[in-house]
């Protein structure tokens, strides 16, 4: 899915401007207009705001949302093969599920390495075991396959 097509139009008119202010810098050169060089920065600030704005609208991918699920915060990402995310005291188990999938879908492939291709995405709890004792509760556990995009979800 792509952004708004403001994006594309944006670019290709700062494209079109950078080809006249190209023109422009040449013309400045030949004529040697006092602004040429500032003609220069000009053109390339320029072109690069074109193709900022077209790749930006290439590589923009939205974020999934699974009904049901509730926004959670990542607490630990190793980059490689595990994501923790973490809820809150009050959060409802019947969200912990769709939740965790959200967070699983819209992990990045960029960037990650691990060795089998799987992350493992936890979502847990800190909850009181005794008087200044605390311990992590796994809510729910999801598996992202980087390299088919599925989503299995461990029911835990």
């Amino acid at each position: 899915m792509s952004t708004d097509p403001i994006l594309f139009s944006a670019g290709e008119w700062l494209g079109a401007a950078s080809g006249v202010l190209a023109l422009l810098t040449i013309a400045g050169f030949l004529q040697r207009w006092g602004i040429r060089f500032r003609l220069v920065g000009i053109t390339s600030f320029t072109a690069l705001l074109a193709l900022s704005c077209l790749a930006f609208a290439i590589s923009y991918r939205p974020r999934v949302t699974v009904p049901g699920a509730l926004a959670v915060p990542v607490v630990y990402d190793n980059g490689g093969d595990l994501v923790i995310a973490t809820a809150s005291a009050d959060f409802p188990l019947e969200a912990a599920l769709p939740s965790v999938e959200q967070v699983a879908l819209n992990l990045r492939n960029s960037g990650r390495s691990t060795p089998t291709g799987l992350v493992h995405v936890r979502l847990r709890r800190v909850e009181a075991i005794g008087p200044g004792l605390n311990a992590p509760v796994v809510l729910a556990e999801a598996t992202r396959n980087l390299n088919t995009g599925t989503v299995e979800i461990d029911p835990g």
